[in-house]
């Protein structure tokens, strides 16, 4: 008898080993994908900034045309993403069910639309049981949630922090990401807890992005009481986590502005520089169907969303701060640097620099002294001399000058 359930003993045991042997490799090769995900800032549009909850199957079709025909899916959009208020509740068997007057057709056929164009579908939810605006959350529900978005074809997730119930947050977020992960589909995960316990520090392979602060508003500097923040404010919060960015994890800076009216020209284009130099996500927030040209030539500014794009995936370092004046500087790929001089204030700002006597360091492999850069405007889209003579330039009040500097090619 013995002997009998020693044999019963090591088969068990075989199979078992076989069984942790095969899905330890499948987790591995899903982590694997999982992380390879989001290799640059993801890049796309969300319907919250514009349209909060009044968003619909027709909207989002229009939208989705307006990014393909406004050339900003050329420029390296591709996610259309939908953010709260398309859930209304969950059927008999916990399925969550989409709103059927705001979306009569289905997520699905949504997001075979998206496909076809040669986009792809973002989807929101909450860690807690209900959303922001008090639809169902998730809670409870992570894994048959993935698997349903998996189904509708749904290439992004927005995951949210309200009505939480005093969860820990690297705990609820790590649930979600496990669900996602064997759901069957490669999906980016946005975590959006606002920054709260501090997600730069536990979030790498839990999401691919994490919001640093509370919600960006349409202005220049700004706080509100209840959370609001403006475009300085969010600068000022990621300034010092550029540790923490890199391929595959990103400082989420929050939603775009531009083109929604609350700031001027000038303020937009330095909302876009100091994003891209901060390597972060580029989720514009405006009506993609009504833009003028000044807004689609700042979100479509190529030479800028390259800055954004690179492949070092380094975000910038304020290396210079002089107070009301403030220089910043990242380093690219093929020894290559941008540089952006930010004005806070509100007057010109007369820029005189000598690269040579003013920068200490910008990256190991640029050598200032030693060899002779091209300095390209990146908004004028010329080049405006070289790193042997002083750059001139006269920024305006809350303006920036962008540059990419490049080794001279000599004759």
């Amino acid at each position: 008898m013995k002997k009998y359930l020693t044999i019963i003993y090591l088969c068990l045991l075989a199979t078992t080993t076989k069984a942790q042997m095969f899905f330890g490799a499948n987790q591995s090769k899903q982590d694997s994908i999982f992380e390879h995900l989001a290799a640059t800032p993801p890049m796309g549009w969300n319907s919250w900034n514009k349209f909060g909850c009044n968003i619909n199957e027709k909207l989002l079709m229009e939208i989705t045309d307006a990014m393909v025909a406004s050339g900003m899916k050329e420029a390296g959009y591709e996610y259309i993403v939908i953010d709260d208020c398309w859930q209304v509740g969950r059927d008999k068997e916990g399925n969550i069910i989409v709103d059927p007057k705001s979306f009569p057709n289905g997520m699905k056929a949504l997001a075979d639309y998206i496909h076809s164009k040669g986009l792809k579908l973002g989807i929101y939810s909450c860690a807690g049981s209900l959303t922001c605006q008090g639809r169902p959350g998730s809670r409870g529900y992570q894994f048959q949630d993935a698997r349903q978005y998996a189904k509708w074809g749904v290439d992004y997730l927005k995951y949210d922090w309200c009505s939480n119930e005093g969860q820990n947050a690297e705990a609820a977020y790590r649930t979600m990401s496990d669900a996602l992960k064997i759901c069957g589909r490669p999906i980016v995960f946005s975590i959006c807890e606002w920054g709260e316990s501090q997600p730069w520090k536990w979030a790498k392979g839990v999401g691919h992005l994490w919001r640093t602060t509370a919600d960006i508003r349409d202005c220049y500097q700004c706080k509100f009481d209840w959370g609001g923040v403006g475009v300085l404010d969010i600068v000022d919060a990621v300034a010092d986590l550029y540790t923490y960015a890199g391929p595959g994890h990103w400082n989420d800076a929050e939603m775009l502005e531009v083109g929604n009216g609350g700031m001027t020209r000038d303020e937009y284009i330095t909302h876009f520089s100091m994003w891209s130099m901060l390597a972060a996500p580029l989720m514009a927030g405006n009506d993609l169907r009504s833009m003028n040209k000044e807004t689609i030539e700042i979100l479509a500014n190529k030479e800028v969303i390259a800055v954004d794009q690179d492949s070092l995936g380094q975000q910038a370092r304020r290396f210079m701060d002089m107070g009301d004046h403030e220089i910043w500087a990242k380093p690219l790929s093929n020894g290559e640097i941008a540089v952006c001089f930010l004005n806070r204030t509100d007057h010109e700002w007369k820029l005189d620099y000598n690269w040579k006597k003013d920068i200490m360091y910008f990256a190991s492999d640029v050598n200032i002294y030693k060899n002779e850069y091209t300095v390209r405007d990146l908004w004028k889209h010329k080049d405006i001399g070289t790193t042997a003579s002083n750059t001139k330039y006269s920024i305006p009040g809350h303006g920036v000058l962008m540059v990419r500097l490049s080794l001279k090619k000599r004759a």
